[in-house]
C-alpha cells in the first residue's frame, strides 16, 4: 500500500459507507444528461461557434456547476460527509495546490513534447511572448471557451462531482472508467449540430466516432489525475493544456522532408514512452497530500 486511505475501503460491510451502485452510477448518468440538455435548452438558429451561442452556452453550464454539487451533498455517505467536507472531496483544498498545478501540467507536456517541438520549429512559440496576443485571446470567446469555460465545467462536473460519488460505490481503477464513458457519449450531441450543418452522415458518424474515442482516453487520463492527486486543478490544467495544443496534427509531420521528419517522429515517440514512465511518479499520491482517494492496492 503507498500510503493510508482515508477514504472509505470499498470492501467494508457496512452499509453507511458505501452508495448503492444504481444510486452513484444514476446520480453521475443525471448529471451528464443535466450538462448537455442544458447546452440545449435555448431555441437558436446559429451553430455553436456564434458568439449569442456561445454566451448563452456559458450562462447554461454554470448554472449545472450549481446544481451538480447538489448531488455530492445529497448523497454522500454519513461516513465521508463526517470526516470531510464537500469541498475537499471535490477536489479543492490548498494542501498540495502549488504542485497539483505545475507537476500535471509537467506530465502532459511531456506527452506533446512532439507537437511541441513542432510548433517551436514554426515560430508560432514567438506570439505567446506577445501581449497583445493574450489581450486578444481573452476577449474571444471561442478562446475563452475552448481554454476556459469548457475545462472548468467539464473538470468540475464530470470529475469533481461524479467521481466522489463512485469513489463510495468502486475501487478506483474502476471508478476512473465509468466517468470517462460518460464524458466521451456526452460529446456525441454533436453529431446533431454536424447533420443540420449538412455534413454527410458517414462522415458525421467517422468524426463523432473518433471524437468519443479520444474523449475517453482523455477522460480516463483526467479521472486518474483527480484521483491520484486528490486536486481538481490537476485535471483542469491539463484539460485546458490539451485544448490549447489540439488533436497532434499528424500528417503535418509525415509531410516534413527528412531529417525534419525522422526527428519530430521521435519527439512524438519519445514523449509518449516518456509520459509512460513518468506518470506513475509525478503523480504519486504524497506529493499531493492525498490520503483521500487513493491506494496503491485499489
Amino acid at each position: 500500500m503507498e500510503q493510508d486511505v482515508k477514504f472509505p475501503p470499498v470492501d467494508t460491510a457496512s452499509e453507511d459507507v458505501h452508495l448503492p451502485a444504481v444510486i452513484s452510477v444514476g446520480a453521475c448518468f443525471t448529471i451528464a444528461v443535466i450538462y448537455v440538455a442544458s447546452l440545449y435548452v435555448w431555441k437558436s438558429k446559429h451553430d455553436r461557434d456564434h458568439p449569442s451561442t456561445i454566451k448563452r452556452r456559458f450562462c447554461s453550464v454554470f448554472v449545472v456547476m450549481l446544481i451538480a454539487p447538489i448531488f455530492v451533498w445529497a448523497l454522500s455517505s454519513d461516513f465521508v460527509a463526517h470526516r470531510y467536507t464537500m469541498w475537499q472531496i471535490m477536489g479543492f483544498r490548498l494542501e498540495g495546490l502549488v504542485t497539483a498545478i505545475m507537476l500535471p501540467l509537467v506530465l502532459t507536456a511531456t506527452l506533446f513534447c512532439g507537437p511541441l517541438s513542432v510548433t517551436l520549429c514554426n515560430g508560432l512559440w514567438r506570439i505567446y511572448s506577445e501581449p497583445m496576443y493574450w489581450v486578444q485571446a481573452v476577449q474571444n470567446l471561442m478562446w475563452l471557451r475552448n481554454h476556459l469555460v469548457a475545462p472548468l465545467s467539464e473538470e468540475f462536473t464530470f470529475r469533481a462531482c461524479m467521481l466522489p460519488l463512485l469513489l463510495q460505490t468502486f475501487r478506483p481503477h474502476t471508478a476512473m472508467l465509468i466517468t470517462p464513458l460518460l464524458f466521451g457519449l456526452a460529446h456525441l450531441h454533436h453529431i446533431k449540430e454536424r447533420l443540420r450543418d449538412g455534413t454527410p452522415l458517414r462522415i458525421v458518424l467517422t468524426v463523432s466516432f473518433f471524437q468519443f474515442f479520444y474523449t475517453t482516453i482523455f477522460g480516463i487520463y483526467s479521472a486518474y489525475l483527480f484521483i491520484r492527486t486528490g486536486h481538481f486543478a490537476a485535471p483542469f490544467v491539463a484539460h485546458a493544456f490539451c485544448n490549447h495544443m489540439g488533436f497532434p496534427d499528424v500528417p503535418e509531420v509525415l509531410n516534413q522532408t527528412n531529417p525534419r521528419k525522422a526527428i519530430f517522429l521521435s519527439l512524438y515517440v519519445l514523449g509518449l514512452v516518456g509520459w509512460i514512465l513518468l506518470l506513475p511518479t509525478l503523480t504519486t499520491p504524497g506529493w499531493y497530500e492525498n490520503n483521500l482517494f487513493w491506494s496503491g492496492d485499489t
